[in-house]
């Protein structure tokens, strides 16, 4: 008979007894490698602006390399049409949270559903440790993403474990959840960006494709999102205030793409002088 490891007796004993609680272990923080993206679009470093529409009629004709949108309400010919025109265009979802205004709000049992999001009553944060109810869930989005043509995809609200969410959620946690969103998009052929979430950049820099940061330049936290731009992959900052196109010579010295936008994300923007 074939001798099993002591760790993994371990394993199988500490399996059981969560069993006989009800509920299943959190899985050991992976190690392996991130899935690799064959074929996929694959982000570059840029300072030229990019743009993020997420409300109001899309606007199909910007001076933009790269154009994000919400996955679910931007159609495939919108798509088609800005891809035809020579964008890259990242589609929008959020992995974190859910939004009761979203198709698929009530695939989500109560017990994963956390705190209200702060400013967003109709959003709540979710329990990233349940990996076995979010996953599928979130594989099914980024399905949607894929087949309407998108280039990548933009998971939102991934640092939970640094906000109110209702849920003990740890590093370790929100790192495992988010290199599955990530491993899940490529599996998919979908490039993937980092949103907000520079304390863990270290860990996730591997798995991810570039970054897409908020007020990064407001709260003088960009430096964190250097390892992006030192292998070559993009990040794409937000301001949403005026002030922060006094920061455009700094965002071309990090290899930044610096815009500044309203805080509803209509197509309205403001950009850096070339």
């Amino acid at each position: 008979m074939r001798r099993v490891p002591f760790p993994v007796l371990l394993l199988l004993a500490a399996t059981a007894f969560a069993g006989l609680l009800g509920r299943s272990p959190a899985p050991a923080l992976a190690a392996e490698r991130p899935v690799a993206c064959d074929g996929c679009w694959t982000p570059r470093t840029t300072t030229r602006p990019w743009q993020i529409q997420l409300a109001g009629r899309t606007v199909t004709r910007v001076a933009a390399p790269i154009v994000e949108l919400d996955c679910d309400e931007a159609s495939a010919t919108t798509v088609r049409t800005l891809r035809r025109r020579g964008h890259r265009v990242l589609g929008y979802f959020s992995a974190g949270s859910t939004e009761s205004y979203r198709a698929d709000a009530d695939r989500f049992p109560a017990a994963v559903v956390g705190k209200v999001y702060d400013g967003w009553p109709q959003e709540r944060w979710l329990d990233v440790r349940r990996l076995d109810v979010l996953l599928p869930i979130m594989r099914d989005r980024i399905a949607t993403c894929a087949r309407k043509g998108f280039d990548g995809v933009d998971p939102d609200n991934v640092n939970g474990h640094e906000n109110p969410t209702g849920f003990p959620i740890s590093a370790d946690d929100q790192v495992r959840f988010d290199r599955a969103i990530a491993d899940e998009a490529h599996r998919q052929g979908l490039a993937v960006v980092l949103k907000n979430t520079g304390s863990l950049v270290p860990r996730l820099v591997d798995w991810f494709d570039g970054a897409v940061v908020e007020s990064c330049f407001r709260y003088r936290e960009c430096g964190a999102y250097a390892p992006f731009v030192r292998r070559g992959r993009p990040v794409l900052a937000i301001e949403y205030r005026r002030a922060g196109l006094r920061s455009c010579a700094d965002a071309r010295r990090r290899g930044i793409s610096l815009i500044v936008k309203r805080r509803s994300l209509s197509a309205v923007r403001w950009t850096c002088p070339r």
